[in-house]
């Protein structure tokens, strides 16, 4: 294929999260931000100055990054010159649908100037609602998602990673190859709207037909680390961690038993995984007696040999150096030298291994102004009207703000 360019108004994670996809599969992604800039760039550690930090770098290695002002008359024309002028394949954004027509991001608008342009957006609810903010916790709140996670008797919790926003990226960057087939086969481009919401409820596809199936409300709600009808498959302490054990099947707990370390949780009561959910927490806690006397090591051992399902509890640090992981590791060089890790591509896509590192705010704004065409005195007098922003200007408007 040839190297596409997308040109992606972005913020936050999710459209960043889908368009670092499309970087590991060698297109060119142009990252365009207000002068205000991205929030996100300043949450972590700083790697690379006070605007890239280390929340911000991971979506981000392997773009440009251009500031205009698409508030501003000038800006808007600006950005209509470098779709024109680059040629640009895809074009996404991730800000809220009302604003579309007034920033002059609209499709309507940027189709007209290239019929084979792609479009896609990410926000809360889609266009039906063009003024709701898109939060990925709010929507885990609104959509079920707290409410099923979390211990039985404790309050809900957020999941400990964003995935409505990763699923949302996702969709658009699937959408958005869907939408390159077709434009290889009709020669002409399309629209993508990506809500948030939608795609979140889409996953919940476990959940809903239980709720005209008659399931109790037990079976609807937060279960901590235990699987709602298989018994038992749950976290268990061990002397030295955490461990977790999954049992899928009445013979898989004959294997269990027959395990010396874990033979004195043999009951009749227990042999059918009926049995087995009426005493769910008598069982869970002789299983717990079993599994607390040795360390993690030696109950995976027992347990493995057996061929059960288990696995160690760990932390990210240290699942990031297992060894079926710790080789399928991106890295990108920070500017002070230090090599940092970023996780694998999601399939093996024949991207390289190292990518570099994520941009300055405004760092190729004026090269990408240019090679739109515009002329030097052109690109001068964006900067000098606010409606561009390049690496010096940010540089001097942050040392005003210090």
């Amino acid at each position: 294929m040839t190297r596409l360019t997308v040109v992606s108004l972005e913020q936050a994670l999710s459209l960043p999260y889908a368009t670092s996809r499309m970087v590991q599969l060698g297109w060119r992604v142009i990252r365009v931000e207000a002068p205000a800039g991205d929030p996100n760039r300043r949450i972590g550690a700083p790697l690379g100055g006070p605007d890239r930090c280390a929340y911000f770098v991971g979506p981000n290695v392997g773009k440009e990054a251009i500031t205009l002002d698409l508030a501003h008359p000038q800006g808007r024309q600006a950005l209509h010159r470098v779709i024109r002028g680059l040629e640009v394949d895809v074009f996404c954004c991730n800000t809220l649908p009302s604003r579309y027509a007034k920033l002059g991001i609209d499709e309507p608008t940027l189709r007209a100037m290239s019929p084979r342009l792609i479009w896609a957006g990410i926000s809360a609810m889609g266009p039906e609602h063009p003024d709701v903010p898109g939060y990925d916790p709010a929507l885990q709140a609104q959509l079920g998602y707290m409410d099923v996670t979390g211990p039985a008797d404790g309050p809900p919790v957020l999941c400990g990673l964003p995935l409505i926003d990763l699923k949302a990226g996702d969709e658009l960057f699937t959408q958005v190859l869907a939408l390159l087939l077709r434009r290889e086969r009709t020669g002409t481009g399309g629209r993508s709207d990506i809500s948030m919401a939608r795609a979140a409820a889409s996953w919940l596809v476990t959940l809903v037909p239980m709720l005209d199936a008659g399931a109790p409300p037990e079976e609807l709600t937060r279960s901590g680390s235990e699987h709602r009808h298989f018994v038992p498959s749950n976290v268990y302490p061990s002397s030295d961690g955490f461990l977790y054990l999954a049992i899928g099947s009445d013979r898989q707990w004959a294997l269990l038993t027959s395990i010396p370390a874990f033979a004195e949780v043999a009951d009749p009561s227990f042999v059918r995984n009926s049995g087995r959910k009426e005493n769910r927490p008598k069982l869970h806690e002789r299983i717990a007696a079993c599994t607390r006397r040795r360390s993690t090591e030696q109950n995976l051992d027992d347990l493995r040999a057996a061929g059960l399902v288990c696995a160690p509890v760990l932390p990210v640090s240290q699942a990031m150096e297992e060894p079926w992981v710790r080789g399928l590791l991106h890295r990108t060089v920070a500017p002070d030298g230090r090599s940092i890790r970023l996780p694998p591509a999601a399939v093996d896509t024949g991207a390289p291994m190292e990518f570099p590192f994520a941009p300055s705010q405004g760092e190729h704004t004026e090269r990408i102004l240019r090679e739109a065409g515009l002329s030097a005195e052109e690109t001068s007098a964006l900067l000098d009207a606010g409606a561009a922003q390049g690496l010096a200007g940010r540089e001097r408007g942050e040392q005003v703000r210090r």
